[in-house]
Protein backbone atom coordinates (compact mmCIF):
# COMPACT_ATOMS: atom_id res chain seq x y z
CA UNK A 1 0.00 0.00 0.00
CA UNK A 2 1.21 3.52 -0.45
CA UNK A 3 0.63 6.33 1.40
CA UNK A 4 -1.48 9.37 -0.26
CA UNK A 5 -1.32 12.53 0.66
CA UNK A 6 -3.91 15.44 0.76
CA UNK A 7 -3.94 16.81 -2.26
CA UNK A 8 -3.62 13.53 -3.98
CA UNK A 9 -6.27 11.69 -2.21
CA UNK A 10 -8.87 14.47 -3.47
CA UNK A 11 -7.76 13.34 -7.06
CA UNK A 12 -7.26 9.89 -6.66
CA UNK A 13 -10.31 7.74 -7.62
CA UNK A 14 -10.51 10.08 -10.74
CA UNK A 15 -6.69 9.79 -11.78
CA UNK A 16 -4.99 6.78 -11.33
CA UNK A 17 -3.65 5.42 -14.39
CA UNK A 18 -4.57 8.00 -16.70
CA UNK A 19 -4.79 12.01 -17.07
CA UNK A 20 -6.99 13.79 -14.62
CA UNK A 21 -10.57 14.14 -17.14
CA UNK A 22 -11.89 16.94 -14.68
CA UNK A 23 -13.30 20.06 -16.37
CA UNK A 24 -14.29 23.41 -15.12
CA UNK A 25 -18.60 24.11 -15.80
CA UNK A 26 -18.05 26.55 -18.19
CA UNK A 27 -15.97 24.52 -20.69
CA UNK A 28 -18.25 21.99 -20.41
CA UNK A 29 -21.23 23.76 -21.21
CA UNK A 30 -19.61 26.65 -23.93
CA UNK A 31 -20.50 25.52 -26.61
CA UNK A 32 -23.97 23.44 -25.82
CA UNK A 33 -27.44 25.05 -25.73
CA UNK A 34 -30.57 23.86 -24.18
CA UNK A 35 -30.39 20.00 -23.32
CA UNK A 36 -27.53 19.40 -24.78
CA UNK A 37 -25.97 20.94 -21.49
CA UNK A 38 -27.71 17.81 -19.68
CA UNK A 39 -25.33 15.23 -21.33
CA UNK A 40 -21.80 15.99 -19.98
CA UNK A 41 -23.39 15.42 -16.23
CA UNK A 42 -25.29 11.73 -17.26
CA UNK A 43 -23.15 8.92 -16.00
CA UNK A 44 -22.40 8.90 -12.23
CA UNK A 45 -25.63 8.06 -11.17
CA UNK A 46 -25.56 5.28 -13.45
CA UNK A 47 -22.75 3.29 -12.09
CA UNK A 48 -24.09 4.08 -8.09
CA UNK A 49 -27.22 2.89 -9.79
CA UNK A 50 -26.40 -0.53 -10.73
CA UNK A 51 -25.78 -1.20 -7.10
CA UNK A 52 -29.29 -1.14 -6.88
CA UNK A 53 -29.90 -3.84 -8.94
CA UNK A 54 -26.65 -5.99 -8.10
CA UNK A 55 -27.62 -9.95 -8.01
CA UNK A 56 -28.60 -9.84 -4.42
CA UNK A 57 -31.62 -7.99 -5.38
CA UNK A 58 -32.38 -11.01 -7.33
CA UNK A 59 -32.44 -13.03 -4.98
CA UNK A 60 -34.44 -11.04 -1.89
CA UNK A 61 -37.26 -9.75 -4.67
CA UNK A 62 -37.75 -13.22 -6.07
CA UNK A 63 -38.20 -14.62 -2.63
CA UNK A 64 -40.53 -11.82 -1.58
CA UNK A 65 -42.92 -12.05 -4.45
CA UNK A 66 -42.89 -16.02 -4.53
CA UNK A 67 -43.44 -16.19 -0.65
CA UNK A 68 -45.53 -12.92 -0.31
CA UNK A 69 -46.83 -12.03 -3.50
CA UNK A 70 -46.88 -8.76 -4.03
CA UNK A 71 -47.39 -7.65 0.03
CA UNK A 72 -43.91 -6.14 -0.25
CA UNK A 73 -44.40 -4.08 -3.36
CA UNK A 74 -44.24 -1.37 -1.00
CA UNK A 75 -40.83 -1.70 -0.02
CA UNK A 76 -39.52 -1.89 -3.27
CA UNK A 77 -40.90 1.74 -3.70
CA UNK A 78 -40.36 3.43 -0.41
CA UNK A 79 -36.71 1.77 -0.55
CA UNK A 80 -36.27 3.76 -4.13
CA UNK A 81 -37.62 6.95 -2.81
CA UNK A 82 -34.92 6.69 -0.01
CA UNK A 83 -32.09 5.79 -2.76
CA UNK A 84 -33.16 9.02 -4.55
CA UNK A 85 -32.62 11.46 -1.91
CA UNK A 86 -29.52 9.56 -0.50
CA UNK A 87 -27.95 9.66 -3.79
CA UNK A 88 -28.80 13.42 -4.49
CA UNK A 89 -27.18 13.96 -0.88
CA UNK A 90 -24.38 12.31 -1.67
CA UNK A 91 -23.80 13.41 -5.10
CA UNK A 92 -24.22 17.36 -3.61
CA UNK A 93 -21.60 16.43 -0.72
CA UNK A 94 -19.25 15.56 -4.14
CA UNK A 95 -20.16 18.77 -5.92
CA UNK A 96 -20.04 21.09 -2.80
CA UNK A 97 -16.75 20.14 -1.43
CA UNK A 98 -14.75 18.65 -4.37
CA UNK A 99 -14.08 15.61 -1.56
CA UNK A 100 -15.57 12.44 -1.13
CA UNK A 101 -17.66 11.47 2.01
CA UNK A 102 -14.71 9.25 3.60
CA UNK A 103 -12.63 12.16 2.99
CA UNK A 104 -14.77 14.84 4.90
CA UNK A 105 -15.33 12.28 7.37
CA UNK A 106 -11.47 11.95 7.65
CA UNK A 107 -11.28 15.76 7.88
CA UNK A 108 -13.60 15.88 10.61
CA UNK A 109 -13.52 13.19 12.47
CA UNK A 110 -10.65 11.69 15.26
CA UNK A 111 -8.15 9.00 13.36
CA UNK A 112 -9.22 6.29 15.29
CA UNK A 113 -12.77 6.90 14.29
CA UNK A 114 -11.48 6.99 10.74
CA UNK A 115 -9.78 3.33 10.97
CA UNK A 116 -13.23 2.14 12.40
CA UNK A 117 -15.01 3.48 9.64
CA UNK A 118 -12.61 2.35 6.62
CA UNK A 119 -13.00 -0.97 8.39
CA UNK A 120 -16.38 -1.51 8.42
CA UNK A 121 -16.66 -0.08 4.66
CA UNK A 122 -14.38 -2.96 3.52
CA UNK A 123 -16.97 -4.82 5.19
CA UNK A 124 -19.63 -4.08 3.37
CA UNK A 125 -17.63 -3.89 -0.18
CA UNK A 126 -16.73 -7.28 0.70
CA UNK A 127 -20.40 -8.03 1.13
CA UNK A 128 -21.26 -6.35 -2.06
CA UNK A 129 -18.71 -8.38 -3.83
CA UNK A 130 -20.04 -11.81 -2.82
CA UNK A 131 -23.40 -10.68 -4.47
CA UNK A 132 -22.36 -9.62 -7.12
CA UNK A 133 -19.65 -12.35 -8.19
CA UNK A 134 -21.84 -15.42 -7.06
CA UNK A 135 -24.53 -13.25 -9.36
CA UNK A 136 -22.31 -13.13 -12.30
CA UNK A 137 -21.35 -16.83 -11.96
CA UNK A 138 -25.11 -17.99 -11.91
CA UNK A 139 -25.54 -16.19 -14.91
CA UNK A 140 -22.93 -17.67 -16.95
CA UNK A 141 -23.74 -21.38 -15.21
CA UNK A 142 -27.72 -21.15 -15.85
CA UNK A 143 -27.54 -19.33 -19.68
CA UNK A 144 -24.51 -21.40 -21.06
CA UNK A 145 -24.48 -24.33 -18.86
CA UNK A 146 -21.32 -24.03 -17.73
CA UNK A 147 -20.46 -25.34 -14.39
CA UNK A 148 -20.12 -23.29 -11.65
CA UNK A 149 -15.88 -23.34 -11.28
CA UNK A 150 -15.28 -22.68 -14.08
CA UNK A 151 -18.09 -19.98 -14.63
CA UNK A 152 -16.35 -18.11 -11.53
CA UNK A 153 -13.06 -18.07 -12.98
CA UNK A 154 -14.75 -16.54 -16.56
CA UNK A 155 -16.51 -14.32 -14.02
CA UNK A 156 -13.28 -13.55 -12.73
CA UNK A 157 -11.56 -12.91 -16.39
CA UNK A 158 -14.86 -10.50 -17.67
CA UNK A 159 -14.76 -8.58 -13.81
CA UNK A 160 -10.61 -7.49 -14.55
CA UNK A 161 -11.82 -7.10 -18.58
CA UNK A 162 -14.55 -4.61 -17.08
CA UNK A 163 -11.92 -2.29 -14.95
CA UNK A 164 -9.58 -1.65 -18.09
CA UNK A 165 -12.77 0.77 -19.12
CA UNK A 166 -11.76 2.50 -16.15
CA UNK A 167 -8.42 3.21 -17.25
CA UNK A 168 -9.57 5.19 -20.21
CA UNK A 169 -11.11 7.33 -18.44
CA UNK A 170 -15.17 7.42 -16.80
CA UNK A 171 -16.73 7.91 -19.93
CA UNK A 172 -16.15 4.55 -20.99
CA UNK A 173 -16.81 2.72 -17.82
CA UNK A 174 -19.89 4.90 -17.76
CA UNK A 175 -21.16 3.72 -21.21
CA UNK A 176 -20.62 0.08 -20.62
CA UNK A 177 -22.37 0.15 -17.37
CA UNK A 178 -25.30 2.04 -19.08
CA UNK A 179 -25.75 -0.46 -21.77
CA UNK A 180 -25.40 -3.46 -19.12
CA UNK A 181 -28.21 -1.78 -17.31
CA UNK A 182 -30.54 -1.33 -20.42
CA UNK A 183 -30.24 -5.15 -20.97
CA UNK A 184 -31.47 -5.88 -17.06
CA UNK A 185 -34.52 -3.42 -18.03
CA UNK A 186 -35.18 -4.80 -21.32
CA UNK A 187 -35.12 -8.69 -19.75
CA UNK A 188 -37.48 -8.22 -17.33
CA UNK A 189 -40.02 -5.34 -19.41
CA UNK A 190 -40.01 -8.79 -21.78
CA UNK A 191 -40.75 -10.98 -18.67
CA UNK A 192 -43.36 -9.07 -17.19
CA UNK A 193 -45.69 -8.52 -20.08
CA UNK A 194 -44.77 -12.73 -20.42
CA UNK A 195 -46.31 -12.85 -16.95
CA UNK A 196 -48.82 -10.02 -17.76
CA UNK A 197 -49.92 -9.42 -13.89
CA UNK A 198 -52.84 -8.39 -12.77
CA UNK A 199 -52.97 -4.87 -11.92
CA UNK A 200 -55.18 -4.47 -9.17
CA UNK A 201 -53.18 -6.45 -6.41
CA UNK A 202 -49.94 -4.89 -8.07
CA UNK A 203 -51.01 -1.45 -7.00
CA UNK A 204 -52.34 -2.04 -3.60
CA UNK A 205 -49.09 -3.79 -2.64
CA UNK A 206 -47.36 -0.70 -4.18
CA UNK A 207 -49.36 1.79 -1.77
CA UNK A 208 -50.79 -0.44 0.77
CA UNK A 209 -47.60 -1.00 3.76
CA UNK A 210 -48.13 -4.39 5.76
CA UNK A 211 -46.31 -7.31 6.95
CA UNK A 212 -47.18 -11.05 7.54
CA UNK A 213 -45.36 -12.29 10.63
CA UNK A 214 -41.58 -11.90 11.25
CA UNK A 215 -40.42 -13.39 7.97
CA UNK A 216 -41.66 -11.16 5.66
CA UNK A 217 -39.95 -8.13 7.64
CA UNK A 218 -36.78 -10.20 7.90
CA UNK A 219 -37.26 -10.28 4.09
CA UNK A 220 -38.20 -6.57 3.72
CA UNK A 221 -34.70 -5.51 5.43
CA UNK A 222 -33.27 -7.70 2.72
CA UNK A 223 -34.74 -5.66 0.18
CA UNK A 224 -33.75 -2.17 1.75
CA UNK A 225 -30.29 -3.94 2.45
CA UNK A 226 -29.98 -4.86 -1.75
CA UNK A 227 -32.05 -1.64 -2.51
CA UNK A 228 -30.44 1.18 -0.36
CA UNK A 229 -26.55 0.28 -0.85
CA UNK A 230 -23.60 1.96 1.61
CA UNK A 231 -21.31 1.25 -0.49
CA UNK A 232 -22.92 3.52 -3.42
CA UNK A 233 -23.63 5.85 -0.71
CA UNK A 234 -19.35 6.67 -0.88
CA UNK A 235 -19.26 5.81 -4.20
CA UNK A 236 -21.71 8.37 -5.64
CA UNK A 237 -19.95 11.53 -3.65
CA UNK A 238 -16.15 10.74 -5.30
CA UNK A 239 -18.12 10.19 -8.79
CA UNK A 240 -18.89 13.82 -8.75
CA UNK A 241 -16.49 15.66 -6.95
CA UNK A 242 -13.67 15.81 -9.50
CA UNK A 243 -16.14 15.69 -12.77
CA UNK A 244 -16.86 19.16 -13.41
CA UNK A 245 -15.91 21.46 -11.24
CA UNK A 246 -17.45 24.43 -10.27
CA UNK A 247 -15.37 28.03 -9.52
CA UNK A 248 -18.28 29.66 -7.71
CA UNK A 249 -21.29 28.87 -5.54
CA UNK A 250 -24.00 29.57 -8.41
CA UNK A 251 -21.59 26.97 -10.77
CA UNK A 252 -21.82 24.27 -7.99
CA UNK A 253 -25.25 24.93 -7.56
CA UNK A 254 -26.25 24.50 -11.31
CA UNK A 255 -24.00 21.63 -12.18
CA UNK A 256 -26.04 19.72 -8.75
CA UNK A 257 -29.19 20.55 -10.93
CA UNK A 258 -27.62 18.89 -13.91
CA UNK A 259 -26.64 16.19 -11.84
CA UNK A 260 -30.02 15.88 -10.53
CA UNK A 261 -31.67 15.21 -13.76
CA UNK A 262 -29.17 12.01 -13.99
CA UNK A 263 -29.90 10.46 -10.34
CA UNK A 264 -33.87 10.81 -11.00
CA UNK A 265 -33.30 8.84 -14.69
CA UNK A 266 -30.86 6.05 -13.05
CA UNK A 267 -32.88 5.88 -9.58
CA UNK A 268 -36.05 5.17 -11.44
CA UNK A 269 -34.70 2.97 -13.79
CA UNK A 270 -33.25 1.02 -10.76
CA UNK A 271 -36.88 1.42 -8.93
CA UNK A 272 -38.43 0.07 -11.90
CA UNK A 273 -36.11 -3.31 -11.99
CA UNK A 274 -36.34 -3.85 -8.81
CA UNK A 275 -40.73 -3.59 -8.79
CA UNK A 276 -40.47 -5.93 -11.82
CA UNK A 277 -37.90 -8.27 -10.58
CA UNK A 278 -40.81 -8.64 -7.31
CA UNK A 279 -43.87 -8.41 -9.38
CA UNK A 280 -42.80 -11.22 -12.45
CA UNK A 281 -41.75 -13.66 -9.17
CA UNK A 282 -45.43 -13.19 -7.48
CA UNK A 283 -47.14 -13.15 -10.26
CA UNK A 284 -45.20 -16.41 -12.03
CA UNK A 285 -44.94 -18.20 -8.65
CA UNK A 286 -47.23 -16.85 -5.74
CA UNK A 287 -49.76 -17.68 -7.14
CA UNK A 288 -49.12 -21.53 -8.12
CA UNK A 289 -48.22 -21.46 -4.42
CA UNK A 290 -44.37 -22.02 -5.17
CA UNK A 291 -41.83 -20.64 -3.00
CA UNK A 292 -38.69 -19.30 -4.54
CA UNK A 293 -35.54 -19.42 -2.75
CA UNK A 294 -33.35 -20.76 -4.90
CA UNK A 295 -32.21 -18.28 -8.00
CA UNK A 296 -31.25 -21.72 -10.30
CA UNK A 297 -34.87 -23.37 -9.40
CA UNK A 298 -36.02 -19.49 -10.43
CA UNK A 299 -35.08 -20.19 -13.50
CA UNK A 300 -35.92 -23.55 -13.86
CA UNK A 301 -39.42 -22.67 -12.82
CA UNK A 302 -39.71 -19.48 -15.58
CA UNK A 303 -38.77 -22.24 -18.10
CA UNK A 304 -41.45 -24.85 -16.89
CA UNK A 305 -44.48 -21.98 -16.70
CA UNK A 306 -43.33 -19.13 -18.95
CA UNK A 307 -41.44 -20.90 -21.19
CA UNK A 308 -37.65 -21.13 -22.41
CA UNK A 309 -37.37 -17.52 -23.73
CA UNK A 310 -38.57 -16.40 -20.16
CA UNK A 311 -35.82 -18.49 -18.12
CA UNK A 312 -33.07 -17.38 -21.22
CA UNK A 313 -34.14 -13.47 -20.17
CA UNK A 314 -33.93 -14.32 -16.21
CA UNK A 315 -29.90 -15.40 -16.40
CA UNK A 316 -29.38 -13.06 -19.54
CA UNK A 317 -30.26 -10.65 -16.81
CA UNK A 318 -28.71 -12.21 -13.63
CA UNK A 319 -25.71 -12.17 -16.03
CA UNK A 320 -25.66 -8.36 -17.02
CA UNK A 321 -26.49 -7.12 -13.24
CA UNK A 322 -23.18 -9.46 -11.90
CA UNK A 323 -21.05 -8.52 -14.44
CA UNK A 324 -22.09 -4.46 -14.57
CA UNK A 325 -21.64 -4.38 -10.59
CA UNK A 326 -18.56 -5.95 -10.44
CA UNK A 327 -16.67 -3.11 -11.16
CA UNK A 328 -19.02 -0.84 -8.82
CA UNK A 329 -17.94 -2.49 -5.34
CA UNK A 330 -13.88 -1.98 -6.37
CA UNK A 331 -14.48 1.77 -6.74
CA UNK A 332 -16.27 2.21 -3.87
CA UNK A 333 -13.57 0.46 -2.04
CA UNK A 334 -10.41 2.37 -3.61
CA UNK A 335 -12.66 5.57 -2.60
CA UNK A 336 -13.27 4.55 0.74
CA UNK A 337 -9.42 3.40 1.49
CA UNK A 338 -8.17 6.72 -0.02
CA UNK A 339 -10.41 8.77 2.01
CA UNK A 340 -10.42 7.23 5.39
CA UNK A 341 -6.70 6.31 5.85
CA UNK A 342 -5.27 8.20 3.12
CA UNK A 343 -3.38 4.50 1.25
CA UNK A 344 -3.99 2.85 -1.80
CA UNK A 345 -3.47 -0.46 -3.45
CA UNK A 346 -3.43 -1.20 -7.69
CA UNK A 347 -7.21 -1.77 -8.49
CA UNK A 348 -6.60 -4.55 -10.03
CA UNK A 349 -4.92 -6.32 -6.69
CA UNK A 350 -7.95 -4.85 -5.26
CA UNK A 351 -10.36 -6.42 -7.20
CA UNK A 352 -8.28 -9.77 -7.15
CA UNK A 353 -8.46 -10.04 -3.61
CA UNK A 354 -12.11 -9.23 -3.39
CA UNK A 355 -12.71 -12.36 -5.73
CA UNK A 356 -11.32 -14.81 -3.15
CA UNK A 357 -14.21 -15.70 -0.47
CA UNK A 358 -16.71 -15.61 -3.21
CA UNK A 359 -14.52 -18.10 -5.04
CA UNK A 360 -14.15 -20.11 -1.89
CA UNK A 361 -18.10 -20.19 -1.48
CA UNK A 362 -18.64 -21.45 -4.68
CA UNK A 363 -15.53 -23.97 -4.73
CA UNK A 364 -16.96 -25.65 -1.81
CA UNK A 365 -20.07 -25.87 -3.23
CA UNK A 366 -22.97 -23.57 -1.08
CA UNK A 367 -25.81 -22.84 -1.33
CA UNK A 368 -25.12 -19.25 -3.74
CA UNK A 369 -28.70 -17.97 -3.26
CA UNK A 370 -28.56 -18.15 0.48
CA UNK A 371 -25.25 -16.48 0.53
CA UNK A 372 -26.66 -13.78 -1.77
CA UNK A 373 -29.43 -13.13 0.49
CA UNK A 374 -27.39 -13.47 3.67
CA UNK A 375 -24.95 -10.68 2.31
CA UNK A 376 -27.92 -8.15 1.65
CA UNK A 377 -28.76 -8.72 5.60
CA UNK A 378 -25.39 -7.39 6.54
CA UNK A 379 -25.15 -4.92 4.04
CA UNK A 380 -28.44 -3.33 5.73
CA UNK A 381 -26.17 -2.76 8.71
CA UNK A 382 -23.56 -0.54 7.08
CA UNK A 383 -26.13 1.85 5.75
CA UNK A 384 -26.53 4.05 8.85
CA UNK A 385 -23.01 4.24 9.56
CA UNK A 386 -22.36 5.74 5.88
CA UNK A 387 -25.81 7.69 6.15
CA UNK A 388 -25.89 9.07 9.58
CA UNK A 389 -22.12 11.21 8.40
CA UNK A 390 -23.74 11.85 5.29
CA UNK A 391 -26.69 13.97 7.16
CA UNK A 392 -24.49 15.55 9.78
CA UNK A 393 -22.44 16.72 6.36
CA UNK A 394 -25.05 18.11 4.04
CA UNK A 395 -26.35 19.87 6.63
CA UNK A 396 -23.76 22.39 7.70
CA UNK A 397 -23.55 25.42 5.64
CA UNK A 398 -19.51 25.63 6.51
CA UNK A 399 -19.46 22.53 4.14
CA UNK A 400 -21.48 22.77 2.02
CA UNK A 401 -22.50 26.63 1.25
CA UNK A 402 -25.16 27.31 -0.74
CA UNK A 403 -25.75 23.68 -1.16
CA UNK A 404 -26.77 23.04 2.26
CA UNK A 405 -29.67 20.46 2.90
CA UNK A 406 -32.92 22.51 3.48
CA UNK A 407 -34.45 21.80 6.97
CA UNK A 408 -37.16 19.10 5.69
CA UNK A 409 -34.57 17.42 3.50
CA UNK A 410 -32.27 16.39 6.77
CA UNK A 411 -36.19 15.83 8.85
CA UNK A 412 -36.85 12.88 6.11
CA UNK A 413 -33.45 12.05 5.89
CA UNK A 414 -32.95 11.49 9.92
CA UNK A 415 -36.46 9.81 9.38
CA UNK A 416 -34.87 7.59 6.99
CA UNK A 417 -31.72 6.52 8.95
CA UNK A 418 -34.11 5.90 12.28
CA UNK A 419 -36.14 3.61 9.94
CA UNK A 420 -32.86 1.75 8.85
CA UNK A 421 -31.50 1.93 12.76
CA UNK A 422 -34.92 0.24 13.89
CA UNK A 423 -35.14 -2.49 10.94
CA UNK A 424 -31.08 -2.85 12.22
CA UNK A 425 -32.08 -3.94 15.56
CA UNK A 426 -35.07 -6.12 14.86
CA UNK A 427 -32.47 -8.25 12.78
CA UNK A 428 -30.21 -8.54 15.29
CA UNK A 429 -32.49 -9.67 17.62
CA UNK A 430 -33.92 -12.10 15.25
CA UNK A 431 -30.95 -13.44 14.56
CA UNK A 432 -29.83 -14.41 17.83
CA UNK A 433 -32.68 -14.82 19.78
CA UNK A 434 -35.98 -14.94 17.84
Amino acid sequence: MQAVDGAQAQAVPRTRGRKDHSKTFQSVIASRQGWKQVLPFLGPAFIAAVAYIDPGNYATNIQSGSQYGYMLLWVCVASNLMAILIQTMSAKLGIATGKNLPEVSREHYPTWASVLFWIQGEVMVMATDLAEFIGATLGFNLVFGIPMVPSAILTAICALAILLFQVKGYRPLEVVIAMMVFVVVGAFTCEMLMAFPPLAPVFKGMVVPQFQGTDSIMLAAGILGATVMPHAIYLHSGLTNRRVIGQSPEEKKRIFHFELVDILIAMILAGFINATMLIVSASTFHTQGIVIDDLTVAFNKFGDLLGPSAALLFGIGLLSAGLSSSSVGTLAGDIIMQGYIRKKIPIFIRRICSMVPPLAIVISGANATYALVMSQVVLSFGIALALIPLIIFTARKDIMGNLVNRKLTSSVAWVIAGIIICLNIFLLYQTFFG
